[in-house]
């Protein structure tokens, strides 16, 4: 009996991680660009200069907020709904949705500032 239990714990918890997984590639397929060439890209601009980035080795900064855990948050830049649009917009021209802040227009360009998203939105 107690085999039994513990078995049916273990097949639970496989299958919860698998279904997890599963919702996890989909998030994934559902974003544009290139998380790995975001990874290069976010170094490239030197973002880690004010934000402490997952998976980017930087400085521990506290100019910016920190970017773990940005696809959970409901707000980019405390105005903008979270989604993959507008992070690409805040990323290529942050002035235009918010004159006073202190992020600076690095030019980045379409291709990057989509990479860029899919990267951060991937990391917790």
């Amino acid at each position: 009996m107690r085999r039994a239990i513990l078995s049916a714990a273990v097949l639970a918890t496989a299958l919860a991680l698998a279904l997890s997984a599963c919702g996890e590639r989909r998030a994934l397929s559902a974003l544009a660009g290139n998380p790995e060439r975001g990874k290069v890209a976010l170094t490239q601009y030197a973002c880690s200069a004010c934000h402490m980035i997952p998976g980017v080795t930087g400085s521990e900064v506290f100019v910016g907020r920190p970017l773990g855990g940005l696809a959970e948050r409901k707000f980019i830049a405390g105005s903008l709904p979270n989604n993959q649009e507008n992070l690409i917009r805040w990323i290529r021209n942050p002035r235009q949705i918010d004159p006073l802040t202190a992020m600076p227009v690095l030019d980045v360009t379409q291709a990057d500032a989509r990479d860029m998203s899919a990267y951060l939105l991937t990391r917790r």
